[in-house]
């Protein structure tokens, strides 16, 4: 009788490895993780289904309203910033000094870092 082809690779004397480590075993193609195969169950009940598919779908409303309410709440910090800026902006003009220059010859002779500080309003209001 002759042996077969794994009990010979099986018996077959290995010599010294190049790291010196001679009490490690060789790894295998048998001994790995992604080798083993797991048994899916080929049959489920009509109920679990019908449980899993209720859980997804409230799952997802649960995300879609938090996702909502996210985006809601950066939309009023938005808004709010937004009137906050317009606000300091009007205070802004309420409260600065003019001084109307009803003789524009005096421009004329206005150095530039003045003219850049020149500013035309409406004075009708005023």
């Amino acid at each position: 009788m002759k042996p077969s082809a794994s009990l010979q690779v099986a018996k077959d004397p290995r010599g010294k490895p190049k790291s010196g480590r001679v009490w490690k075993e060789p790894a295998t193609r048998d001994n790995r993780l992604t080798n083993i195969v797991k048994a899916k169950n080929l049959k489920s009940s009509w109920e679990k289904k019908m449980k899993q598919k209720a859980d997804k779908e409230q799952f997802k409303t649960a995300k879609e309203e938090i996702r909502n309410k996210i985006h809601d709440e950066k939309k009023a910090l938005g808004e709010a910033r937004k009137k906050k800026a317009e606000q300091r902006k009007a205070n802004e003009r309420k409260s600065e000094v003019v001084q109307v220059i009803r003789n524009t010859n005096k421009l004329r002779r206005a150095n530039k870092k003045l003219l850049r500080k020149v500013e035309k309003r409406d004075t009708t209001g005023m």
